[in-house]
C-alpha cells in the first residue's frame, strides 16, 4: 500500500474504472490532486483497491475523498477488508492528526438500487469500507443537466434580472434564503453557526472560487425593485453549473423559481457551453422538479458520508 509516485502512474491508479477517471491526470497538472494524495494497494502487478483526495488549486489540505474503489472481481469478504485496510492507512499517512476527515462523495448511476445485484453491490461495497472506518451516509443527491436544443422557457415578465451589485448584497441574500431551507448541507451548518457564518463560509468557500465571471450572477426582483431570489451561474473547472438557486422565504410558492432558473440556463447557454450541470438534495423535491419542469434531466446520484 503506497501513494503514487506521479503523473506516470496515472495508468496503474485508472486500472479500476470510475466516471472521475477522465479527470485525473488534468486535476495533476492542475493542483487539483497530488500524488500523495493518491494511493493503490497492490498484490504483484495487480491493483486491488485505490482512494484519491481532491482540493482546490493551491491547497495544502484535501478537501474531499472523491475516490475509493476495490477490484470488483475479489471475493466479497476480500473486497471490503482490503479497502479498509487501504484507506486507513491512507488516511494516517495524509490528514492532519486528530482533524476530521474530509467528506466522502462518490457519483452513482440512477436507480443503482434497482439495477441489479453488481451495481449494487458496487456501491454499497464502497459505503461499507467507508462505515467500517467510521464515516455514515450524510445525504444523497440528485445530479441533473442541460443540453443544447432543449429549450429554456421563454421570460414570463413577472421579475426584473440584475447583476449582483457586490458581495455584500449577495450574501445579505443568501443569509435570508437559508430561514427554511431543505439542503442537508446548510441545516447542518446552521446547528454549528449563525445563518451569517453560514453564508459566509458557503461563500467564501466555494462561489469566491469559481473562476468563471461574477457578472453572470443574478438577482430577481419584481418590477419595483425588491430582491425575490438570485441565482449563481458558474463554471466549476469541469462543467457549467447553476452553482445557486434560491428564492427569498416571503416569496415561496409562486412559481418565481421557474424564471429564476430559466435566467441562469439563458445566461450559460449564451456561453455556447456543451451541458449545464446541477445537483440538489435528493429528499430536496420541490427543487428536483424546477429543474425537471426546467429543462434539465435526471443523469446520476451523488452518495455523500461524513464522520462526525
Amino acid at each position: 500500500m503506497r501513494p503514487i509516485t506521479g503523473r506516470e502512474e496515472i495508468d496503474l491508479f485508472n486500472r479500476l474504472p470510475y466516471t472521475l477517471n477522465d479527470e485525473l491526470a488534468d486535476d495533476l497538472t492542475h493542483g487539483r490532486r497530488r500524488p500523495e494524495w493518491m494511493w493503490v494497494a497492490l498484490r504483484g502487478d495487480r491493483l486491488l483497491a485505490r482512494t484519491a483526495w481532491w482540493s482546490r488549486p493551491g491547497s495544502d489540505t484535501p478537501l474531499l475523498l472523491d475516490l475509493v474503489d476495490v477490484d470488483d472481481g475479489l471475493p466479497d469478504t476480500d473486497r471490503v477488508d482490503v479497502g479498509v485496510r487501504l484507506l486507513r492507512t491512507a488516511m494516517a499517512a495524509t490528514l492532519p492528526e486528530g482533524s476530521r476527515p474530509p467528506e466522502y462523495t462518490r457519483y452513482v448511476p440512477p436507480g443503482w438500487r434497482d439495477g441489479g445485484d453488481a451495481a449494487r453491490s458496487v456501491v454499497e461495497d464502497r459505503m461499507t469500507i467507508l462505515e467500517r472506518v467510521g464515516a455514515r451516509l450524510f445525504v444523497e443527491r440528485l445530479r441533473l443537466e442541460w443540453r443544447p436544443g432543449t429549450p429554456v422557457p421563454e421570460p414570463s415578465g413577472r421579475l426584473v434580472f440584475r447583476p449582483v451589485r457586490d458581495g455584500e448584497e449577495l450574501l445579505a441574500l443568501m443569509t435570508s434564503v437559508l430561514e427554511g431551507t431543505l439542503d442537508a448541507h446548510s441545516r447542518d451548518d446552521l446547528t454549528r453557526m449563525s445563518p451569517r457564518e453560514a453564508a459566509v463560509s458557503h461563500h467564501e468557500g466555494e462561489l469566491a472560487k469559481y473562476a468563471s465571471p461574477k457578472d453572470w450572477w443574478r438577482v430577481a426582483t419584481l418590477p419595483g425593485g425588491d430582491p425575490v431570489g438570485f441565482v449563481v451561474p458558474a463554471h466549476n473547472g469541469y462543467n457549467p453549473i447553476i452553482a445557486y438557486l434560491a428564492v427569498l422565504p416571503e416569496h415561496r410558492g409562486r412559481g418565481y423559481i421557474d424564471d429564476i432558473l430559466a435566467e441562469g440556463t439563458r445566461i450559460l447557454a449564451g456561453q455556447d457551453v456543451p451541458r449545464i450541470r446541477a445537483s440538489t438534495d435528493l429528499g430536496n423535491i420541490p427543487m428536483a422538479n424546477a429543474f425537471r419542469r426546467g429543462g434539465y434531466a435526471d443523469f446520476g446520484g451523488e452518495i455523500n458520508m461524513t464522520w462526525r
